[in-house]
């Protein structure tokens, strides 16, 4: 067993990892070790957008996780795949980049997250991006990330979607990710150049030079070491031979919102009794740990297309060649975009103050692994109910750390949630019922017409819904007795010790995670260096003055 010291170890070399890893170090002082399970990023798989299917369903590349059975979706597993690889889950996602509503970060703050209500977060999503229609007072466009709209919706459909939704009466918006998320309009994505931004790309590649930061692969982090109720190291394998490493300053879990309270819990850190239950020794009794479990779920709404002009048709051997070699030799062409262009957040109800329901217009009925879903042509738009009221957890269920720990969403466990599908199916079915889609809407694939009572519909959401790939929330930032981090993201009781990734949100944002995800990674960086946080904006925010009493306004 070999031992070496650093003045900061980072657990995990996802979208937080990375971004740790790149600000910790540019200080030549700081000696940094990023730890990762999973190996290289390079392959072709992950580089091109439009093979997005591809590494998150390779082992290889993702923790192939499934739920236990969860009892309000009919007793089914659900698929819960985690990044394993450099770049974490920025490496395998669908690169979809949705910020969240600004009020999802004031709910934060009102949970106990103090310093991290949207006006002091803005400026740091500004600093992590580089916007391809430039700066504003909303964006930015000198940082890492690269953010534009793929092929600027070429295929008319995505345009089709849009007014469909203004002349069902909702408002549109020209950039859902800065004064008005609600509305209908293009979206955005994490493509730089015709090639996946991924975290490990744009954070990790420019600095592995640096002499004072370490990466190592093929490390499994199995616990936090411990003096008492301090951190002072990290004890993980390669090929089965343990090592220690230790920590002068801050040892930092970037494991994802499974792996970091898994680790925790290992280590001895959670709920005392679910850790004896496990034969873990209880080293530090904290209740919350693994708790407060949150995700996204969503089906696809589809339909047959009259004209052939969707991308069933490009799904041929021919067709995917052509696609690749344009995309080898140039980066551009259908190769270039994951192909969600359009989308919209709208208002479940009267009553809710900002949008629950999120959309995703693909020009295709296909699955997320690629497979068609019927013979010809067709279109879906991918929805769900975006601010769950449903709780799980992740509960270590063996002291080994080879076994993966219970996972369990309890998804629809709320009566909020089942309502909020039901305004899914049948809001959208209203949708694609506008004229706009006159040229191009055939028979409905799915659900189908003939789903339309309440029962119908419950029915048919509990087999049809699937996880967004948006787990979150089980290291909740806060005060309360579920709080597993405070608002400097250091662990409650334990010095030494930090939560940084999806874990620590107190809620679920509305939208995408990879984005916020990078962003408190970014704010993060500067409370462990003691840097003081970025001036807050003061850039608006606009908000339906007509939502207590109206469910959609064409005018905001």
């Amino acid at each position: 067993m070999t031992a070496q010291t650093y003045d900061y170890i980072i657990v995990g070399a996802g979208s937080a990892g990375c971004v740790l890893a790149n600000r910790l170090s540019e200080d030549s002082n700081n000696r940094v070790l990023l730890l990762e399970t999973g190996g290289s990023d390079k392959s072709i798989f992950i580089k091109m957008p439009t093979a997005l299917s591809i590494p998150m369903n390779t082992d290889k590349y993702a923790w192939q996780f499934h739920t236990q059975a969860e009892p309000f979706l009919d007793n089914r597993k659900m698929h819960c795949p985690r990044g394993k690889v450099l770049g974490g889950s920025s490496s395998i996602n669908g690169m979809v980049y949705v910020r969240g509503h600004a009020k999802d970060f004031d709910e934060w703050q009102q949970h106990g997250a103090n310093g991290w209500d949207y006006q002091s977060c803005l400026p740091y999503f500004q600093k992590a991006e580089s916007f391809y229609l430039g700066k504003n007072d909303y964006r930015g466009d000198s940082g890492p990330l690269g953010v534009n709209n793929g092929n600027e919706m070429a295929n008319p459909l995505y345009k089709a979607f849009i007014k469909a939704g203004q002349q069902a009466g909702y408002a549109a918006t020209d950039d859902y990710n800065a004064a008005q998320q609600e509305g209908f309009g293009p979206m955005h994505m994490t493509v730089k150049d015709g090639v996946r931004s991924s975290a490990s790309r744009e954070y990790l590649d420019p600095i592995k030079s640096r002499s004072n930061l370490t990466v190592v692969t093929g490390a499994l982090a199995e616990k936090v070491l411990l003096e008492g109720k301090k951190a002072t190291g990290i004890e993980y394998s390669i090929n089965g031979q343990k090592q220690q490493v230790f920590a002068n300053k801050d040892v930092i879990l970037s494991a994802g919102p499974i792996g970091s309270p898994h680790l925790l819990q290992l280590s001895g850190i959670g709920d005392s009794e679910t850790l004896a239950a496990a034969g873990v020794e209880v080293k530090h009794h904290l209740p919350g740990v693994g708790q407060n479990l949150q995700d996204h779920l969503e089906f696809y709404f589809q339909y047959k297309c009259k004209q052939p002009i969707t991308l069933n048709g490009k799904l041929g051997l021919i067709s995917k060649g052509l696609i690749g070699a344009r995309w080898l030799l140039n980066r551009s062409g259908l190769g270039a975009t994951n192909h969600f262009e359009s989308c919209a957040f709208i208002r479940s109800k009267p009553g809710v103050e900002w949008p629950d329901i999120q959309y995703h217009f693909l020009p295709a009925a296909i699955r997320y692994d690629g497979k068609s879903a019927f013979a010809g042509h067709g279109f879906q738009v991918h929805v769900g109910h975006n601010k769950p009221k449903s709780r799980g957890a992740v509960t270590i269920k063996s002291a080994d750390p080879t076994v993966a720990p219970n996972i369990q969403f309890n998804y629809l466990q709320h009566q909020d949630d089942i309502e909020g599908f039901r305004a899914c199916v049948r809001l959208t079915r209203e949708i694609i019922e506008q004229n706009a889609f006159d040229d191009y809407r055939d028979d409905e694939i799915q659900p189908g017409k003939a789903i339309q009572t309440d029962e119908q519909i419950d029915a048919f959401v509990r087999q049809a819904v699937e996880s967004a790939y948006h787990p979150s929330c089980s290291c909740k930032m806060g005060e309360d007795e579920l709080a597993v981090v405070n608002s400097n993201t250091q662990v409650h009781g334990i010095e030494g010790l930090r939560v940084v990734d999806s874990s620590i949100f107190p809620t679920i944002p509305n939208g995408n995670l990879n984005a916020p995800t990078i962003m408190v990674a970014e704010k993060a960086a500067d409370l462990i260096l003691g840097k003081p946080p970025l001036s807050k904006s003061q850039a608006k925010v606009v908000i339906d003055s007509q939502w207590q009493t109206k469910q959609r306004s064409s005018e905001i």
